[in-house]
């Protein structure tokens, strides 16, 4: 038996993740107002993302995973942009070196155009 980690659209454009064994009575529940107060006040909900797994183990730490993630990193993966989900998965350590990476470029560019 297939068990699935699954995020939700709600009506207030706001996200929710979940864990299931029966992905389609689980989304039946929270649209008739079951299980969730979360989507219970935030009706409908519409799957937006649903990923399979072996046991429920593995669909329960993905969703835990999930929950951990910003608004933008869930739209980059809900929208299969793995470029941008790539760019947002980098480390706070990463970000900073890339930054000022960056402005070292920069910095040397204008130099050099000043130069000539």
């Amino acid at each position: 038996m297939p068990f699935y980690a699954y995020i939700v659209r709600c009506s207030d454009a706001s996200y929710y993740t979940g864990h299931t064994d029966d992905l389609e009575k689980r989304i039946s529940d929270h649209n008739i107002g079951g299980l969730s107060a979360y989507t219970r006040k935030r009706r409908p909900v519409k799957l937006v993302l649903a990923e399979e797994f072996y046991t429920r183990e593995e669909a329960l730490a993905r969703e835990r995973q999930l929950q951990g993630w910003s608004r933008a990193k869930k739209e980059a993966l809900i929208a299969g942009n793995w470029d941008r989900l790539r760019l947002l998965s980098r480390s706070a350590a990463e970000s900073r070196r890339a930054a000022e990476e960056a402005r070292a470029a920069a910095s040397m560019h204008s130099a050099s155009a000043r130069a000539r």
